[in-house]
Formats: C-alpha cells, sequence, structure tokens
C-alpha cells in the first residue's frame, strides 16, 4: 500500500517511515502541507491512506485535512498530541477517518490504517457478488461459509474459515502477519501470532493440502492455487 506520511519533524518521520516500510508500505514523506496537497493531485501515484500530523509548519493541520477532503477520498488518519474530545470530533467533522494521539502503540497505528483501508477500499469480487471461490479442488462458499475439497465437506472453524476466505481471495498475494491478526482477530495485540501459527497449521491438515499455505519467513502466508 503506497502510504503518504506528512509529518514536519524529520527524526519522527524517518522512525516511523522505517517501521511502515518494514511492514510492508510504500511511505512518501511530505514535510509540509504545501508539500501534502502537490504530492495528492490526481496525476500524482495514488495513496490508501494519508498519516496527517496537525502540527505543520505552513498551515494548520486541520486546515489541510480539509483541503484534501475537497480533492480526494483517501483516506485521512490524523496524528496529533492533542486529546481532548473537541479536538477529535473537529477533525472527524473536516473529514478525517480516524484520529491518533501520541504517543501511541505503533501495533495500534498499524491497526488502524488496515481498518480505514478496508472500510474505504472498492468492493473486491467477493464483495460484490462474487459469493463463490474456486482453488482447483477448493471450493468456498462465502454466504454459507461452506468449504469442501473435491467435494468433500470441510468442517472448520469460525476463525479458520475468516483466514482461508482472507488469503483464497487473493491467491498469491503476500498477507502479513499484522494485517491477518487485524483483519481474522480485530486486534493487534502481538501474542495472537502464536494463534495465527496453529490456525494456518489446523487448515493444512484438514484440507490435507500442506502445500496450500505457503510461509513466507519474516513477513506473512499467501495461499498458492493448486492446479485444477
Amino acid at each position: 500500500m503506497r502510504l503518504l506520511l506528512v509529518e514536519d519533524d524529520n527524526h519522527v518521520a524517518a522512525a516511523l517511515s522505517a517501521v511502515l516500510k518494514r511492514h510492508g508500505f510504500d511511505v512518501t514523506h511530505a514535510r509540509s502541507g504545501e508539500e501534502a496537497l502537490q504530492a495528492l493531485v490526481p496525476e500524482g501515484p495514488g495513496f490508501g491512506v494519508v498519516l496527517l500530523d496537525l502540527g505543520l509548519p505552513d498551515q494548520d493541520g486541520y486546515e489541510v485535512c480539509g483541503k484534501i477532503r475537497k480533492r480526494t477520498a483517501t483516506p485521512v488518519i490524523m496524528v496529533t498530541a492533542r486529546s481532548d474530545v473537541r479536538s477529535r470530533i473537529h477533525g472527524l467533522n473536516l473529514g478525517a477517518d480516524d484520529y491518533v494521539v501520541k504517543p501511541y502503540d505503533t501495533g495500534e497505528l498499524l491497526a488502524r490504517i488496515h481498518a480505514v483501508s478496508r472500510r474505504t477500499a472498492p468492493e473486491d469480487p467477493a464483495e460484490a457478488g462474487e459469493d463463490q471461490l474456486r482453488l482447483g479442488p477448493v471450493h468456498i462458499e462465502l454466504p454459507t461459509r461452506r468449504v469442501t475439497v473435491d467435494g468433500s465437506v470441510i468442517q472448520l472453524t469460525r476463525k479458520e474459515f475468516d483466514l482461508l476466505a482472507l488469503l483464497a481471495q487473493r491467491p498469491g498475494v503476500v498477507f502479513r502477519r499484522e494485517q491477518i491478526i487485524s483483519e481474522v482477530w480485530r486486534t493487534s495485540w502481538e501474542g495472537t501470532g502464536r494463534t495465527l501459527e496453529v490456525h494456518v497449521a489446523s487448515l493444512r491438515a484438514k484440507l490435507r493440502m500442506p502445500a496450500l499455505i505457503e510461509t513466507v519467513r519474516g513477513v506473512g502466508y499467501r495461499l498458492v492455487a493448486p492446479a485444477a
């Protein structure tokens, strides 16, 4: 995902950019409101999320948020030390999609980024009417949450099905561990990582297809579509 980081403090921006890049984000850094608005021109690269600090040197962050919302529907997460309710309400009324108060937990920030991108992303085929997924002998019925392999029904737990459906909607795409935990377990708690490994192992065993879900060391998992 391409991400626009609007932050005037170079040290803060460098540290946060390093974290975001480790989690698979393509980060563009804007040091002022004007730089941010220039990056968001229609012919620009396009971003999945804008992380907008409110303490900018040239313009008030709230003003920048209003200008961003007039020219693009890109989700905006305000990042600020202002924790009072009135400031948060003002930001949300200007069109911000979320509001994170400094100091924040990095895991929570990542979860919020994934959350707003899910809410604003275009519908994928499965959500837009393609309610069945076929991957070789594996058949996934999304509305009924039914999975069969070569016609035989496979009994999955709720989280096992959610995990399989997430990976199966984009075969070959690597899903980061943090992204899977955020979308399936709705949490950023790092302790869920072991639970994810257990669910992947269970899916491989139940589907009798160990190679279906590939581990991408240090990153996450991807589904390898089997031959028909």
